[in-house]
Formats: C-alpha cells, sequence, structure tokens
C-alpha cells in the first residue's frame, strides 16, 4: 500500500508530528511504501511566500492581527465567507499538490495540516482520488477550517478534542483519540545522573527547563534572571541568537544557557518543570514524560484554546506576569508533593503510544 505523510511546514509542529508518523510507519511497517511531503514547495510563489513569512509574522509580531484573523475565521457569523475565500485562493495556490495526489494514487494520505486535508478532501469529493483520508489535529481544540467534508478519520488529541469535533458535526465513527503524535525518543528511559553530568549542571536541584519554540521569543531573560537565585534554570534560545549572547555575557548564577538544540527530549528529562509556549506538538512531546507545565506568550486561538483544554485536567498553569511565575516555582520547589500531585493529572490527557494507535488504523 502506499501511504502519503503530507504537512506544511509553515509551523514547526505540523512538520514534527508528520515526521513522527513517518518515522514509526518506515520502521515498523514494512508492507507499507511511505512518502513524507511538505506542501509548500508544490503551491505558487506566492502562497508559499505568504505561509513561509507571512504566519511567523503575524504570529510573533503582530499577535493582534492574528487574533482577529483566528476570530475572523472561526466566528459562526463570518464563518461561511472566510471558509469561501480561503477555498478558492487555496485551489488556485495548491494546484501542483492536488495534480500530485491524483497521478500518485495513494491509497492513505495522513495530512497533519488543515490545509492539506481541504485539497485532498476536496479531490476526494469530486472522485479524482479513492485515498482514504486520514488528518491529525495537532492542537487540543478544533478550528472549523479541520473539518473538511470527504475526510474518513480525524486523530484528536484528547477527549475534550473528541467533544468539539462531535459538536462540529463530525459522526463519532469518524474520530479516534489517539493523541498528537511524536518522536519516540521522548519515551526513551533517561539517567538524569548522567545528562547532569553531560551538561553540566547540578542533579539533584530544583531544575526549571525555559523554552519557546524555535525563535527563543517572551522574557526568557527574565525569568532566568527572576529564579536563578533558588531553583537552576535551563535557558535554551533556540535561533534567538542576541538572547543567547547577551546570557552568556552576564553568567547568571545557576543559569545554564543553550542555542538551537535537537535533544530536547534529554533537557526535559533532566528538568522538574517547564516554562513554555503551549503549542499543540510541544505538549505531547513533554507530557509524555510527566514534565508539568506553565505557559507563556501564549498565541492568541489555538494557543489559548490548548490552556483552557489543558485546565480542564487539571494540567499547566498560565501565570499572568514573571511575579507570579517565581511564587508559583519557588512553591512548588519547596513543596515536592504538591507538585508530584500536580503531575499524576497529566495522565489523563497524555497518549505515549499516539503513533502506535494511529498506525493501527492503516489495514
Amino acid at each position: 500500500m502506499k501511504v502519503l505523510i503530507t504537512y506544511a511546514s509553515a509551523g514547526a509542529g505540523h512538520r514534527r508530528a508528520a515526521e513522527a508518523i513517518y518515522d514509526f510507519l518506515k520502521n515498523n511497517r514494512k508492507d507499507l511504501a511511505v512518502e513524507l511531503v511538505d506542501i509548500l514547495p508544490l503551491t505558487s510563489n506566492f502562497f508559499r511566500f505568504f505561509y513561509n513569512r507571512g504566519y511567523p509574522f503575524l504570529v510573533h509580531s503582530a499577535t493582534w492581527l492574528w487574533g482577529f484573523f483566528f476570530w475572523m475565521t472561526e466566528s459562526r457569523l463570518t464563518r461561511y465567507l472566510s471558509r469561501k475565500s480561503a477555498l478558492v485562493v487555496n485551489y488556485l495556490g495548491c494546484r501542483r499538490f492536488s495534480t500530485y495526489l491524483i497521478e500518485e494514487k495513494f491509497d492513505y494520505i495522513i495530512s497533519t495540516h488543515f490545509l492539506n486535508s481541504e485539497l485532498a478532501a476536496g479531490q476526494k469529493l469530486k472522485s479524482k482520488i479513492q485515498s482514504r483520508l486520514i488528518t491529525v489535529i495537532t492542537d487540543f481544540g478544533v478550528h472549523p477550517f479541520w473539518i473538511s467534508p470527504g475526510t474518513d478519520l480525524y486523530i484528536a488529541a484528547s477527549g475534550a478534542t473528541r467533544d468539539q469535533l462531535l459538536n462540529m458535526g463530525v459522526p463519532d465513527g469518524r474520530i479516534q483519540v489517539s493523541g498528537i503524535p511524536f518522536n519516540p525518543s521522548f519515551l526513551k528511559s533517561q539517567d538524569r545522573g548522567q545528562l547532569a553530568g553531560k551538561f553540566g549542571i547540578a542533579a539533584n536541584k530544583f531544575t526549571v527547563l525555559v523554552m519557546t519554540g524555535s525563535f527563543g521569543s517572551g522574557p526568557l531573560e527574565e525569568i532566568a534572571e527572576s529564579l536563578c537565585v533558588q531553583v537552576q534554570v535551563l535557558v535554551v534560545c533556540a535561533k534567538n541568537k542576541k538572547l543567547y549572547d547577551r546570557l552568556q555575557e552576564r553568567k547568571l548564577e545557576n543559569v545554564k544557557v543553550f542555542g538551537f538544540v535537537d535533544n530536547a527530549e534529554e533537557l526535559m528529562a533532566v528538568s522538574d518543570i517547564i516554562i513554555t509556549k503551549p503549542g499543540g506538538s510541544s505538549i505531547a512531546e513533554f507530557l509524555s514524560i510527566g514534565l508539568f507545565p506553565i505557559f507563556i506568550s501564549a498565541i492568541p486561538g489555538q494557543e489559548q484554546e490548548n490552556i483552557k483544554i489543558l485546565a480542564g485536567y487539571g494540567v499547566g498553569c498560565a501565570p499572568k506576569n514573571i511575579q507570579q511565575i517565581k511564587e508559583l516555582i519557588f512553591e512548588l520547589s519547596n513543596n515536592p508533593q504538591k507538585l508530584q500531585g500536580l503531575k499524576k493529572n497529566i495522565s489523563q490527557v497524555a497518549r505515549p503510544l499516539s503513533c502506535q494507535e494511529l498506525a493501527s488504523v492503516i489495514r
């Protein structure tokens, strides 16, 4: 059987989920011919430019505008018009991708981005492809753009995600709660003492990991400065070189600074708490390790919805300012029993076998 895993590289979470599925199928399903495809190289120059540059600009430099667009496309008042407009733009900009789907005749299409799902579903409704379409929703909330008639199965992150799909008219038989797929390296048992030695930090000291994605955005320096008096802080600056250089120069006590990393699972395994943005894929990763999150710098829309849904399971906190973050961290570092109690809630929403459960559908 031919299986396509497809994503849009505009968001790192969509790519990571797709790569996790691809790696699992390649390693565990030798009966399948699996391909991994980013949709953007198969789109027009203008469309690709908008996704590659427009989305990062909006979510990092004009969050109020992103929030407006999110509301406009989600609200029942404007949803119909915005969806119809998007359909036209997507059709014109992504014809090469649609042609690719028709020519390759995949048995299964697994999509981790709503754009790819929409285009594949459209070709199914026109009877131009007969592929079974599986849409993997990479957040805990569901924006209406994820719903496309012609989709055979929706992979939901949680029971609350499933409930939202049902409320949007998706039949129960087309929903499977398997969680957001993530790299199996996050399930590997780690030795905290060995990792501490590798990173040059104290193994027995309360450790807070601060990381906010590839851009290293948010008040990372201020948080590190406020916490380092009492706890050990690991700061991942990612691509934010100015922040990295500044923190390296300051040499704050109990603060270890990292640039772009490809071993996030090790940093998580050596930490007691993570301070981070509430992106869906990141949440799936640190919940699989059992790491309790404190959320900052949430993007309006999907990330705020992630916080809301996780709060319903008793997972995560979203302090309003750095002073509240400091008070919460100090309280939990001085009260291990309370932190362990909070971590127990994680089992309600963590889905460690997400890739295996998804793979079981392909038969």
